[in-house]
């Protein structure tokens, strides 16, 4: 019976490791202008910013830039190459759409599209990235009834009709339900 018990609790040890490093990698994949996807907005510039304002940005994060290769680009400039929209000098440059950049420093980050007058007429995009932090975990402790795995989301339509697989979500998925319920398991075994 000792042994049942000492098990149990090297199981629950590693459960609670395992949703640690969990929490610590997540990212969220950030699909730039939603459903607008990247291109020419009506609104100007301000159509971008007000879309940034409304994320949060951090290392590891994902930026999706939806766009018809040939019809629009996505490069990352400078501050100082991003007011007047000079494409000279890029830090990078992605041509074919769509594409995915992953946010890989903190700090502040600046996208154009390189195509004739596209950034002067609001085709850029400027966000500040946060550095990784560590998450804490969960002050309520699982039990089986909390531990419910739930489908996942539909996936969008772009603008061209391909699917875009759904932004991450706090819901939780079936690798996470498959180690809680494990966790559960071991728990109800000492009571």
């Amino acid at each position: 019976m000792a042994g049942l018990k000492s098990t149990m609790v090297v199981l629950v040890i590693m459960m609670v490791a395992f949703f640690q490093v969990r929490s610590i990698m997540a990212q969220t994949r950030h699909i730039v202008g939603d459903s607008l996807g990247w291109t020419i907005p009506s609104g100007g510039a301000a159509t971008y910013a007000t879309w940034a304002s409304q994320q949060t940005f951090t290392v590891g994060d994902t930026l999706f830039f939806n766009f018809t290769s040939g019809m629009h680009n996505v490069a990352e400039v400078s501050q100082a190459a991003y007011s007047p929209c000079a494409s000279t000098n890029t830090l990078s440059l992605n041509p074919t759409g769509p594409a995915t950049i992953t946010l890989t420093r903190p700090g502040p980050h600046y996208y154009i599209c390189t195509i004739v007058s596209h950034c002067q007429i609001g085709q850029k995009l400027t966000i500040n990235v946060s550095p990784l932090s560590v998450a804490t975990p969960e002050s309520t402790p699982l039990s089986p009834q909390s531990i419910i795995a739930t489908p996942p989301s539909a996936f969008e339509l772009s603008p061209t009709g391909s699917a875009i697989p759904p932004q991450s979500s706090a819901s939780p998925t079936f690798a996470a339900a498959v180690p809680a319920t494990l966790l559960a398991v071991a728990l109800a075994a000492f009571y």
